[in-house]
């Protein structure tokens, strides 16, 4: 059993569309634990940090105004496999060719409004998770359904 945790964010689009519980909503009755979140504004210096890899692509500025333009709400999840499984969860990048009963082709039109962000490798979820978590905003706790959710 390989327990990790991701970074997940609910970009602007999805919480100014008031999808924010749905979509914490689905991790939860997966069974993920939440050990981090908050609501916030991206500052751009950390939104440049954070899109770092696309600095130089022609989308560059577009992403940068985009993820700032309003409060994110930001989470770190912890299960199984956390980083390949929500991102399956969430369904390819573009929703329309997003598989349906993924966050993304259930919520979303076009891949610039694409209501959630998770990291794409653990090297990834711990980069993010440092850029927009301090240790004291993650907690530790053992949920009581988890010898239901994970064989030991």
């Amino acid at each position: 059993m390989m327990i990790e945790q991701t970074f997940v964010m609910v970009k602007p689009d999805g919480v100014q569309r008031g999808l924010v519980g749905e979509i914490v909503s689905r991790f939860e009755r997966r069974g993920f634990k939440i050990c981090g979140m908050k609501m916030m504004r991206i500052p751009r210096e950390l939104a440049e940090r954070h899109y770092e890899e696309h600095r130089g692509k022609e989308f560059f500025g577009t992403l940068l105004s985009y993820i700032t333009s309003g409060p994110v709400v930001c989470m770190i999840l912890e299960g199984e496999n956390a980083v390949s499984v929500v991102r399956t969860m969430m369904g390819k990048t573009n929703p329309q060719d997003a598989l349906p009963g993924t966050i993304r082709a259930d919520l979303a039109q076009v891949t610039g409004r694409n209501i959630v962000h998770g990291s794409d490798s653990p090297e990834s979820a711990r980069r993010e998770s440092n850029l927009f978590f301090n240790d004291y905003e993650l907690q530790e706790y053992r949920k009581p359904d988890e010898e239901w959710l994970f064989e030991r």
